[in-house]
C-alpha cells in the first residue's frame, strides 16, 4: 500500500495530485498544520515534522516534486514522465524542480511573514518583497505556456503538477491577481482536470472527517 501523510494544501498536494492522475490506490493520512506542533506523534514518521511522508513498503520519501517523479517512473507506464532519450526530458526534470525551488519556496516567506506568525513577528516588507520574487519568476511560466495547453513534451505531465501546487498555493495567498492572462489560462485548465478535481474532494472529505481546516 502507498501511504501519504498530507495537509489541507500544502506542498504535499502534489503527490496526492500525482496519486490521482495515475488512479493509484493509497492510503491517505491528514494531519492538521503544522503537524510539528500540533500531531508531535508525527515526527516518529518524520523527525522533521513537516509534510509530505511517502511510504512504498520500506521506502520512505520527504521532497514533493520527487515523490512526484518517483510516482510518474516507477507507476506512470510514461503517462506523466518524459523518456530519458526524448528531447523534452531535460525541459520536463527542469519544470518538474523549478515549480518548487523557484515558485514555492518565496511564497512559504510570504505564507510565514503575512500569516503565520505571531502579529508583534510579521513582517510585511519581507512578505512584500518574496511575493514580488515569485511573479517576476512566474514571467518563466509565461513565456513557456503562451502557444501551447502544457510546460513540456507537448502534453500534460508531473512537471505542470510541480508548477500547478506553486499556482494553487499562490492562489490562496491571493497573488492570483497579478497572473499574467496566459498563466491566468493555465491554471484554469489545471483545475479543470479530473485528477487535480479528485484530489481536491479527497483533501476535503478527509479534513472534514478530522475537522481539520486549510492552513493556507
Amino acid at each position: 500500500m502507498l501511504t501519504l501523510y498530507h495537509c489541507m494544501n500544502a506542498r504535499s498536494f502534489r503527490p496526492l495530485w500525482t496519486l490521482e492522475e495515475l488512479g493509484l490506490s493509497y492510503d491517505l493520512k491528514i494531519l492538521p498544520f503544522p503537524p510539528r506542533v500540533f500531531a508531535k506523534e508525527y515526527k516518529d514518521v518524520n523527525p522533521l515534522g513537516t509534510v509530505p511522508t511517502f511510504l512504498d513498503g520500506a521506502m520512505k520519501m520527504t521532497e514533493s516534486s520527487a515523490i512526484c517523479q518517483y510516482l510518474a517512473t516507477r507507476y506512470g507506464g510514461g503517462a506523466l514522465s518524459v523518456a530519458v532519450d526524448d528531447a523534452a526530458y531535460g525541459a520536463w526534470l527542469n519544470w518538474l524542480h523549478f515549480g518548487e525551488a523557484t515558485l514555492t519556496f518565496p511564497q512559504t516567506l510570504v505564507l510565514r511573514y503575512r500569516r503565520l506568525e505571531p502579529e508583534e513577528r510579521r513582517q510585511p516588507q519581507v512578505a512584500d518583497d518574496y511575493a514580488k520574487w515569485f511573479l517576476g519568476r512566474l514571467g518563466a511560466v509565461e513565456r513557456a505556456i503562451g502557444e501551447q495547453d502544457y510546460l513540456c513534451a507537448g502534453r500534460f505531465t508531473a512537471a505542470d503538477i510541480s508548477v500547478g501546487y506553486a499556482l494553487l498555493l499562490a492562489t490562496s495567498l491571493k497573488l492570483d491577481a497579478e497572473f499574467p492572462p496566459a498563466v491566468r489560462a493555465y491554471w484554469q485548465r489545471l483545475q479543470a482536470r479530473d485528477g487535480y478535481r479528485r484530489a481536491a474532494l479527497a483533501q476535503e472529505k478527509a479534513a472534514a472527517e478530522q475537522g481539520l481546516t486549510s492552513p493556507v
